[in-house]
């Protein structure tokens, strides 16, 4: 489907400059240890980003050389970047946000490292599959011509894997190179492709796999004008992008080699303020009047010697509050480097622009006096949100479901936030989730899981509808429908009854929905026995016949 170009956008072909002393701190190390060097560089990316203000951040990722189409890696779909995500495109996480159980209190949530605009369909069947190559002649689940689905040659367990196009094999592959080194320390909840640990922190299949793919698809311009651009906006960079040779000297055919790239740019003794970088964009996006919003900028440097001031200007300066005037030398120079905090508090609708200078003390830096922060927010008026209606779930499984829900159609929104509540036995769980759709699929459920409910709101501008109505789902009491020969069990459906055909009577008989809800528990049903129950879906099961029994009342 093309949808209509607005206007074109410089396309300007960047050539990478690595900061001087970016990566001084990887010479002569090898395997876990350059691998723990390499993370204590990126782990710590400047800006967390909110989720709302993705889109704008993508729009200098992620479009099409020369015009206003959205770069997407899932899909041939040609689609404008005027139109609202969650119509046709998605927030993608490459990594599955599942896969660290969905948590969106930590970095990797919001790193545009590895979160791509994604076609929705493609996005949904995706789901949270590792990436693999389709089995030769296996007619694939999915198909798109750019993206596909099916049951992996390697998978982990997994049921199915997702392969993408040749072309961005190689951009996949140092994504998750990238995604195991900046968070080794997460605590994975789905192993199938990555593992636990500092190193090697992937599968051993996954390590063939991503190594085949980067071999054979070289960093292309393409992401190497997307590193820079996400180095301007949080701060830290993909590695393997800088130099793919990393990759062999972790998980390839140098392990054990100690890392000594000559062309590495190093401080030299000279005074080096590797970050925050020149003309940095801190974005801070749509804010509602009244509201504040706050970003943490990292300063990190090497053999400096006189602290860095700092100061705000311009119009709209008043709204931008910087957390310190100043930056000590060693606080600057330690390993991690040191942390301001940047807040935005517009009290006027409107686009607001102020600049953070950093001066820098020409006895360590005779050749660069200053360098500037562009700060940048919009305040709009707070939205006025409705209350959502949560309608049963679909598609019910023994380990998930689909939860729906009515779409806003008056309002604008940034997206939806679900509140899901997992019950197994004394363990109780709440997660939120946010989506894009009207609907999102929830998978792998605990094992044991008695019954999960659901609400959701719509969120604007981090406020958030009222809650709406709760929906209970018990996955667990309607499995998969199959038959039982030792003990059978029919339910015949005719003339707006259900009739129930056993060869012996059944005790502690169940009736559920098809949202999981038991509508009838009856103590002995025998042969011939019959019912009148509302048209729809029924799933019955008995004491001796578990696996449940599919049936239509008409």
């Amino acid at each position: 489907m093309a949808l209509l170009v607005l206007s074109a956008l410089p396309y300007v072909m960047l050539q990478a400059e690595i900061p001087a002393g970016y990566y001084s701190n990887l010479k002569g190390k090898s395997e876990s240890a350059l691998k723990t060097a390499l993370y204590n560089i990126i782990h710590n990316q400047s800006q967390q980003q909110t989720y709302n203000g993705l889109p704008s951040f993508f729009r200098r990722t992620d479009v099409r050389p020369g015009t206003n189409y959205w770069w997407d890696m899932y899909s041939d779909m040609t689609v404008s970047t005027s139109i609202q995500f969650g119509t046709y495109m998605n927030r993608e996480h490459s990594l599955p946000k599942s896969w660290w159980g969905g948590g969106t209190n930590t970095p990797a949530y919001t790193d545009i490292n590895h979160l791509y605009p994604g076609e929705a369909k493609a996005n949904q069947a995706k789901s949270n599959y590792p990436l693999g190559e389709i089995k030769a002649g296996v007619t694939p689940k999915f198909t798109n011509g750019v993206s596909q689905v099916g049951v992996g040659v390697n998978s982990g367990g997994a049921a199915y894997v997702f392969e993408p196009a040749n072309e961005y094999k190689g951009d996949f592959a140092r994504t998750y190179f990238y995604m195991v080194t900046c968070y080794q320390d997460m605590s994975w909840t789905n192993t199938w492709q990555v593992k636990n640990g500092v190193y090697p922190s992937l599968q051993q299949w996954a390590i063939d796999l991503l190594l085949k793919w980067h071999r054979a698809d070289p960093v292309s311009q393409k992401e190497q004008n997307r590193n820079e651009q996400v180095y301007l906006i949080q701060a830290n960079r993909n590695p393997f992008i800088d130099y793919p040779d990393l990759v062999e000297y972790i998980w390839g055919d140098k392990k054990g080699q100690p890392y000594n790239p000559s062309e590495t740019p190093e401080p030299a003794g000279d005074a080096v303020l590797v970050t925050p970088p020149n003309k940095m964009a801190l974005d801070f996006n749509q804010v509602a009047t009244g509201y504040t919003a706050q970003s943490l900028l990292q300063f990190r440097g090497e053999n400096m010697n006189h602290p860095l001031t700092l100061s705000v200007s311009g119009v709209n300066r008043s709204f931008f509050k910087v957390s310190a005037s100043s930056v000590g030398a060693s606080a600057a120079n330690a390993e991690s480097g040191t942390w301001v905090t940047v807040t935005y508090s517009p009290t006027s609708v409107g686009n607001h622009t102020a600049r953070l200078i950093i001066t820098m003390d020409e006895r360590d830096f005779p050749d660069e006096m200053s360098r500037v922060v562009e700060l940048r927010g919009e305040c709009l008026e707070v939205p006025e949100l409705t209350q959502l209606t949560a309608t049963p779930a679909s598609d019910i499984t023994s380990d998930g479901f689909r939860a729906n829900w009515d779409e806003t159609t008056d309002e604008v929104i940034d997206y939806y936030v679900l509140t899901l509540t997992t019950y197994a036995g004394a363990d109780v769980t709440t997660e939120e989730i946010p989506a894009e759709n009207n609907y999102l699929e929830i998978t792998d459920l605990p094992e044991g899981t008695d019954y999960v409910t659901y609400s959701v709101q719509s969120e604007r501008l981090g406020i958030r509808s009222p809650m709406s109505n709760v929906i209970t789902v018990t996955p667990s009491g309607i499995g998969e429908v199959t038959a039982d020969s030792d003990r059978p069990l029919v339910v015949e459906s005719y003339q707006g009854m259900l009739r129930f055909r056993c060869s012996e009577p059944q005790t502690d008989v169940v009736i559920y929905d098809v949202t999981g809800r038991v509508v009838m528990m009856m103590e002995v049903v025998n042969d011939g026995d019959e019912l009148t129950l509302p048209m729809g879906i029924y799933f019955v099961t008995s004491a001796s016949h578990r696996s449940p029994v599919k049936t239509i009342a008409r």
